[in-house]
């Protein structure tokens, strides 16, 4: 898993950074609705997801900080690419503690390609938390990113039940860099 014990990312409201996201940045990272939908319709039906990794493992603090239990937890981490056009446009990182997860039979390890936000929107039981902003830093991205100077990211727990679902999406250059996105 990508994982630095001295890097930590510091999320928070979107009136609280200085500076702030440009208005196209505001526009996509303040996004309510469905992430994956918007990615879809911005690529024009192209978008997939491409699993990076996932399974066991001992969650980062500020994951165990936002699903409010003791740090060094256990939990599913899932990493994958959110693509559009063939483009790399996301990293997402998603986790679940161990407790919470084996107790709601969500079958966060069978998603494979396939995309949990959209799962997570066309389940009326999910409710979603506050979105939560940062400029992420580099050294949590996967090795073949981590050249990319602190990329906007934003983060919200989704909640069924007993079961908080953490969901960090971090943007890539090459979305910016397609300018469809308006």
């Amino acid at each position: 898993m990508s994982e630095s014990t001295s890097v930590t990312p510091r999320w928070q409201p979107c009136e609280h950074l200085d500076p702030p996201p440009s208005p196209l940045q505001r526009d996509w990272l303040l996004e309510a609705g469905s992430l994956t939908r918007r990615l879809t319709l911005a690529s024009s039906n192209r978008f997939s997801v491409e699993p990076l990794q996932e399974g066991w493992a001992s969650l980062r603090d500020d994951e165990c900080q936002a699903l409010e239990v003791p740090a060094g937890s256990e939990g599913w981490v899932r990493e994958v690419y959110l693509l559009g056009a063939g483009q790399r446009w996301i990293f997402a990182r998603s986790v679940a503690t161990r407790p919470a997860l084996e107790a709601s039979g969500f079958a966060l390890d069978q998603l494979g390609k396939r995309s949990l936000g959209h799962l997570l929107f066309s389940d009326p039981a999910f409710a979603r938390g506050a979105l939560e902003l940062c400029r992420y830093p580099s050294a949590l991205l996967p090795a073949d990113c981590r050249g990319t100077p602190q990329p906007w990211a934003r983060r919200s727990r989704f909640c069924r039940g007993s079961l908080s679902i953490l969901v960090a999406e971090v943007f890539l250059p090459a979305f910016w860099i397609a300018g469809q996105h308006g």
